[in-house]
């Protein structure tokens, strides 16, 4: 039998970037009681900390275990979608890598998809709402906010020579992809605080946790929305074996992710009636978008030997974990793709649709990987191809159907061919030409098309499958509101009307933040950018 919770002002479920940031600021209102639900375990495990340790943490206890089903344009292959179940999610276990994306992205959302309030100007506010920048305030950055973003503490032999080799192949130096233009090469930033991560459990969960009116339950796996007369008054969730039910007042928000998000939906018979019947849920409401739209950005990874310089892998000794646990300095506190650029795969396009990071290592193999070399990741991130999310099973435990659709579009090959092509002139340019002894993958003989869907993968960016519209047939409104259910809203990157161009976790948290004033009737940010600088 289960048992029911007193009432709470707000249930959130998910206590990832999106969760924690809307836990933090509803909790503001001391008259507010704010419950969340996170499924995975506490964020205490020490490597969360250690930026160079995140590839460890990418599968196992921290991490979803999710695949997609095969992909047909991919080999056929099911390829691994990893994401994060602690507190503070994908920031807990992600590359770290600050990026909020292009102006055009917003006013697509605006324009394109009709999400009045979602242009580049609107979202400003909200990006320097979260920030607490290393350089200091400007009219594109902010300081004092949750969000820790600073500058590599560390800059590696191979990321300084392969900066100095985009340069030299005709990207222009750009030392803030977040400002006024987003294309060039330059230097990641992260959210770290003093080469430590810094997650979004660190900036608004940790210092909102001892508010009386605040509660979070890890270990909690939400299994259904409450619904009646129309209206979500709460949910079902399991904690510890024992079946519960917390019910609201007020909102539930939906944070579980892209994944997880229009799984739940689907589970408490809000999605596609036909699928839903045949897994014997009822139909509460037939939304036929729920868990379509998905959309991630593909990747592959092109690496070149480089026999007379020490790998990052090299270099994490034992003197230099001291190092970094004593001052937060040196190789441990790399993201690995300490440099990067944003690129056009060709003339005529309004925004870069390639994102680069150079990782001085070799790229890993199956098999374990071994030796020396300098891997360049090869993003997609103006994608066209869509997919879905489909339930296998109507246990709330099980994993879903994922299927991103990579390269069903076309178009997506083509920017990512050209993309291995960017990398070799790259790579073919002092003074990176002088430390690299050849192509390890794809190999210069190689069919670079093949090569791309036999080797591709993601960059774990899964975003849109129950995206907010301005048409009836969106799954949300423009306040992010679930249309056919009173009280309930979907407050994460299932949101975004389209994938930005760029590493996604710092719009997630600007979307959260402005979904807290939605939540909270207050009105928007102010923007202060002038038309020049827009």
């Amino acid at each position: 039998m289960a048992e029911t919770s007193s009432e709470y002002d707000y249930v959130i479920v998910g206590a990832g970037s999106a969760g924690c940031v809307l836990a933090a600021r509803l909790s503001e209102d001391p008259g507010s009681r704010v419950l969340v639900l996170e499924a995975g375990p506490p964020d205490q495990a020490p490597e969360i900390r250690m930026p160079a340790a995140a590839p460890a943490l990418w599968r196992g206890p921290l991490a979803r275990d999710d695949v997609t089903v095969p992909q047909p344009h991919a080999g056929h292959r099911s390829i691994f979608l990893s994401g994060g179940r602690t507190l503070g999610g994908g920031s807990s276990i992600n590359g770290m890598v600050y990026i909020r994306g292009n102006r055009a992205d917003y006013d697509a959302w605006r324009d394109v998809h009709g999400c009045a309030g979602w242009g580049y100007a609107d979202l400003l506010p909200y990006f320097r709402r979260a920030e607490d920048q290393q350089r200091g305030a400007s009219l594109y950055h902010g300081t004092g906010g949750p969000l820790r973003v600073e500058d590599p503490r560390y800059r590696h032999r191979l990321s300084q020579a392969w900066l100095a080799a985009a340069i030299a192949a005709g990207l222009p130096a750009n030392d803030d992809f977040n400002a006024a233009v987003q294309d060039g090469a330059g230097y990641y930033q992260a959210t770290q605080r003093d080469g430590r991560r810094w997650s979004a459990a660190d900036g608004y969960l940790r210092p909102a946790a001892g508010r009386a009116n605040l509660t979070v339950r890890t270990g909690c796996l939400v299994t259904g929305i409450l619904l009646e007369a129309g209206r979500a008054a709460g949910v079902r969730y399991v904690c510890d074996g024992t079946a519960h039910e917390a019910r609201t007042r007020g909102e539930v928000l939906l944070c579980a992710g892209a994944i997880a998000t229009p799984q739940l939906l689907m589970l408490s018979g809000i999605g596609p009636a036909e699928h839903l019947r045949a897994l014997g849920i009822e139909v509460a409401v037939d939304s036929p978008l729920v868990g379509s739209g998905l959309q991630d950005h593909p990747q592959c990874l092109v690496d070149w030997h480089t026999p007379d310089v020490p790998s990052l892998a090299e270099e994490a000794t034992e003197e230099s974990l001291a190092r970094w646990r004593a001052s937060g300095q040196g190789p441990m506190s790399s993201c690995g793709a300490e440099a990067g650029a944003f690129a056009r795969s060709r003339p005529g396009l309004d925004a870069p649709d390639l994102q680069l990071g150079a990782i001085p290592g070799p790229a890993p193999e199956p098999e374990g990987t071994t030796g020396r070399g300098l891997t360049i990741l090869v993003g997609a991130i103006g994608v066209a191809s869509r997919g879905s999310v489909r339930l296998r099973t109507a246990n709330p435990a099980g994993i879903p159907l994922i299927d991103p659709a990579y390269l069903s579009a076309e178009a997506d090959l083509d920017v990512l061919a050209a993309g291995v092509r960017l990398a070799r002139e790259i790579v073919a340019c002092r003074p990176l030409a002088g430390l690299v002894k050849g192509e390890r993958r794809p190999g210069g003989q190689a069919d670079v098309r093949a090569w791309i869907r036999d080797r591709l993968g993601t960059m774990f960016h899964p975003t849109s499958s129950c995206a907010m519209g301005g048409d009836e047939r969106a799954v949300c409104d423009g306040e992010l509101r679930v249309r056919g259910v009173d009280g309930l809203r979907v407050a994460d990157a299932s949101a975004m009307p389209a994938v930005p161009r760029g590493n996604t976790n710092a719009p997630t948290i600007a979307l959260a933040e402005r979904a807290a004033d939605l939540v909270r009737g207050r009105p928007p940010e102010k923007a202060g950018l002038s038309p020049a600088a827009r």
